[in-house]
């Protein structure tokens, strides 16, 4: 990624303050975690982190909210979620995948999920990681997202989102140039 992922100064601390205000606001996220690793993690300088701080300034911008939600200490990396208790805002209205978008012939959406995720820096989550996601509260209660989708699903045309309804999390289908109002994705940065 160029010079168009740097963040002022200013928008740096801006994003480290609404980061570290969530953080302590939500500590049955990241239980046994601190803050303070995180933050140096995320300012040691380098090309990689000021990268990752732009990302997780396009998950927030776009109505994310991201959070920590984990530790995995076989490479040092700490995992953001978005958290936002219904799919991102500034994501919704979109396609699953470029091929998707490009085989719609009628009234395409404006982007797709895929290609979004990927200019923001982001993956998509899985399935698993979605329900690993509801064990942290209930998200998608008005809204879905769409998940990443197995490479033999998408072949015979689909895409896969999930959500929260009747205390269950559910994973559905559609095809992967549908589009709706109230689906948008969700992802996910390792710093």
């Amino acid at each position: 990624m160029g010079n168009q992922h740097i963040l002022s100064p200013q928008q740096c601390e801006a994003i480290l303050k609404v980061l570290e205000d969530r953080f302590a606001q939500n500590m049955k996220r990241h239980k046994g975690l601190a803050w303070a690793k995180i933050q140096a993690k995320l300012e040691s300088g380098g090309q990689v982190n000021t990268e990752k701080l732009w990302s997780l300034h396009e998950m927030e911008a776009t109505g994310g909210e991201p959070d920590v939600v984990g530790y995995v200490p076989e490479t040092d990396e700490y995992i953001f979620y978005d958290c936002a208790a219904e799919s991102p805002k500034g994501r919704r209205s979109v396609c699953y995948d470029r091929e998707g978008l490009e085989s719609r012939k009628e009234y395409p959406p404006a982007n797709n999920a895929v290609d979004m995720a990927g200019a923001m820096g982001i993956e998509l989550l899985t399935e698993d990681e979605y329900r690993a996601l509801q064990q942290l509260g209930h998200f998608d209660t008005k809204t879905s997202s769409w998940i990443k989708t197995p490479p033999a699903i998408r072949k015979l045309g689909g895409a896969l989102f999930a959500d929260y309804r009747y205390g269950t999390v559910f994973v559905y289908h559609n095809s992967a140039p549908s589009y709706y109002a109230g689906r948008g994705f969700r992802g996910l940065l390792r710093v």
